[in-house]
């Protein structure tokens, strides 16, 4: 039987199939139907840091300055703090319910703003039995006063305060938009990271034509999203020892098997769980083992970074000879003179 083991932030793991943070991990049934399925780790949907800094201002208004000066009308406001299920609370039970419930590991996801916030909600995550955390610096950077410096330093500095307070691994989930994300990434390995996620899928606005506003809209990837990771990772493996996740736009065998190829450590499943729930996840493992052994390896490990560019007989084609390679190759639609 094909052994498709491998180690991820320090953690060992059955396999590299890992369901990345979505509303998935709210039902502890979803949760258990994906560990069947074969999820070999679990990351949950993220706390935002903001959501619950609101929660607490509102709290204070409605719980603090109840009174509304008539008696009657006062004792239909809630007279104790623990009336409201904050969302901090909601999360932390709900990490531990997963720690119960499951025996794959749980890895709960941060999105923080503050060096402050990540630091205490880093702490109460681990105290609830999170094996992992995964951090999510989620920020646009439109300053146009604000160098790219300041970023870096920012995020390495939320990294450090929390590896002074966290034993637990941790795993930085970065955008593609860094200026030399190389050298960023070995930063943070210095830094303390265990591990790094490739790529943070920023949402995109979109204009409403109609009502002439900005609107949100959620666009789920494609597998053409996972090309970026995959070069990022192939650059990176053997050159950094922290752990590599592929996250966005994995939807098939084919497309975790790439990964792995590149040098991925594990991939991470989204879009693809929720377009067809968790059974996609076993149709996937089942597919990889099939191409494993149909191509005479009896491992994953085997084959892991074996395309990565330290690897590959033509490095450069994860730089800017591909670039060439592939306007070279198109071929025009037919009537089109190019």
């Amino acid at each position: 039987m094909t052994d498709l083991r491998t180690k991820y932030l320090g953690l060992d793991l059955k396999n590299p199939l890992v369901p990345s943070a979505s509303p998935l991990s709210r039902s502890l049934d979803t949760a258990r139907q994906l560990e069947d399925a074969g999820a070999a780790a679990i990351v949950m949907y993220s706390l935002f840091e903001e959501e619950l800094r609101q929660e607490e201002e509102s709290a204070t208004r409605f719980l603090i300055h109840q009174e509304i000066g008539f008696g009657e009308a006062d004792s239909f406001l809630p007279f104790h703090e623990h009336a409201y299920a904050r969302g901090l609370e909601q999360y932390l039970e709900q990490v531990a319910a997963l720690k119960r419930s499951l025996e794959i590991p749980v890895i709960a996801s941060l999105n923080g703003v503050t060096l402050s916030g990540w630091v205490e909600h880093g702490k109460e995550l681990q105290q609830a039995g999170a094996d992992a955390l995964e951090l999510n610096v989620y920020y646009i950077a439109a300053d146009l006063h604000e160098p790219g410096s300041v970023i870096e330093a920012r995020y390495l500095e939320l990294l450090r305060e929390l590896r002074r307070h966290v034993s637990v691994p941790i795993t930085m989930k970065l955008s593609p938009q860094f200026s030399a994300l190389s050298n960023f990434v070995m930063r943070l390995e210095e830094a303390g990271a265990d591990g790094v996620a490739l790529f943070n899928r920023f949402y995109q606005p979109d204009i409403d034509l109609q009502h002439m506003r900005v609107t949100p809209r959620l666009h789920l990837s494609t597998s053409a999203d996972a090309l970026v990771a995959m070069r990022w990772i192939a650059i990176l493996h053997g050159r950094v020892q922290l752990s590599l996740a592929a996250t966005g736009g994995v939807h098939s065998a084919e497309d975790a098997l790439k990964m792995v190829l590149a040098g991925a450590d594990v991939t991470h499943l989204c879009s693809a769980l929720l377009q067809h729930g968790p059974q996609r996840l076993a149709e996937i493992l089942k597919d990889m083992e099939v191409w494993l052994e149909n191509s005479g390896y009896d491992s994953l490990e085997s084959v892991k970074g074996m395309v990565s560019q330290l690897q590959t007989a033509d490095p450069v084609a994860f730089e800017r000879a591909n670039y060439m390679a592939v306007l070279d190759s198109f071929s025009a639609g037919t009537g089109v003179r190019v």
